[in-house]
C-alpha cells in the first residue's frame, strides 16, 4: 500500500504552493488506494505558532482534503529522535559543536577558502577533534551547542555506495559528503529537519515520500541517516515547484499569498484544485 504525507511547518500561513504539494500527495496515495497522512513539523518553537497549526487544518479541509489517522507532530515526539541521537552517540558518530556564526566564518576568513555544498559553506570542523575531557567541561557549563554528525566516519560505517529512487530523477547514487558535517540537534531543539524528517517517516510507514525539487539535495543526508539507523528506504517524487510572476519561487519568507486571503477574497476551492492541475 501506497502511503505519502504532507508535512507543513506551523510557521505561516499555507499558499499556492503548498496547496500543490499536499494535493500532490494526496493524490498519488489516493489513485492508489493507498493511505495520506498529514504531519506538522514544529520543532522550531521559537517560530511555530497554534494559530498557524490550526490553520493549516482549515486551509486543507477548504481544498477538500482529508487524511488518514491522527496528525503527527513532532513536538510531541522528542523521545523518538533521541532515541536516533543516542544510536548515533552509541557508535561515535556525533560531536558537540560549540562555534558561533562568527567562529565559522572567521575560520573560514583565515583559510581564505572552503568547499561549498547545497547550504552554502561547509563547517570547517573547528570542533570534530576536541578532546572528550574538554567537551565534557563544556557541555558541563551549560554552553550552546550542536551535534553534528561527523561525516567521515559516518561515510565510513556505511561502507558501500547508497542509492534512492526518484520517481522523476530515476535511480540517484547518494553524496551526502557534499552537506559535511550537518548538525542533528542543539541544545535548545533537541532535533533538526533531516533527523525529524526521517525518523518521521519510518515511523509512520510512509512509502512515497513526495516534496518539491529544492529538497532533492536533502534527500542525500536522508539517506544516509536510513543506513545509519537501518530504517526503511521509501520511494521518492520531488516534483514541479510554483513560481510567480518574476520566476521566484513562491514562499512564506516572500509573502506569497496565503489560501486564507484568496479564501477572503472568494476563491472556488474546485476552481483553485483545477488550475494547479487536480
Amino acid at each position: 500500500m501506497i502511503t505519502t504525507r504532507f508535512a507543513p511547518s506551523p510557521t505561516g500561513r499555507l499558499h499556492l504552493g503548498h496547496a500543490f504539494a499536499a494535493l500532490f500527495a494526496a493524490q498519488a496515495a489516493r489513485a492508489a488506494g493507498g493511505r495520506f497522512l498529514l504531519r506538522l513539523e514544529d520543532i522550531d518553537q521559537a517560530r511555530c505558532r497554534p494559530a498557524f497549526a490550526d490553520a493549516i487544518l482549515e486551509d486543507l479541509a477548504w481544498l477538500g482534503l482529508d487524511w488518514d489517522g491522527p496528525v503527527r507532530r513532532q513536538s510531541e515526539h522528542f523521545a523518538d529522535y533521541r532515541t536516533a541521537l543516542d544510536l548515533l552517540a552509541a557508535r561515535a558518530l556525533l560531536y558537540p559543536c560549540f562555534c558561533t556564526r562568527k567562529d565559522i566564518k572567521d575560520e573560514i576568513a583565515r583559510a581564505g577558502h572552503a568547499p561549498h555544498g547545497p547550504d552554502g559553506a561547509l563547517y570547517p570542523g573547528i570542533c570534530r577533534g576536541l578532546a572528550r575531557p574538554e567537551a565534557a567541561r563544556r557541555l558541563a557549563a551549560g554552553e550552546p551547542y550542536a551535534l553534528r554528525l561527523d561525516m567521515a566516519r559516518a561515510l565510513d560505517a556505511v561502507g558501500a555506495p547508497l542509492e534512492f529512487t526518484d520517481r522523476e530523477a530515476g535511480r540517484v547514487i547518494a553524496d551526502p559528503a557534499q552537506f559535511g558535517d550537518v548538525v542533528l540537534a542543539r541544545k535548545d531543539v533537541p532535533t533538526s529537519y533531516h533527523l525529524a524528517v526521517t525518523v518521521d517517516d519510518a515511523r509512520q510507514d510512509v512509502t512515497l515520500v513526495t516534496r518539491g525539487r529544492d529538497l532533492l539535495a536533502a534527500t542525500h543526508v536522508h539517506r544516509l541517516l536510513q543506513a545509519l539507523l537501518a530504517l526503511p528506504v521509501p520511494d521518492y517524487h520531488h516534483h514541479r515547484l510554483l513560481i510567480d510572476a518574476t520566476g521566484l519561487r513562491l514562499a512564506k519568507r516572500a509573502d506569497a499569498a496565503s489560501l486564507a486571503t484568496l479564501r477572503a477574497a472568494g476563491a472556488d476551492p474546485a476552481a483553485l484544485r483545477a488550475q494547479l492541475g487536480f
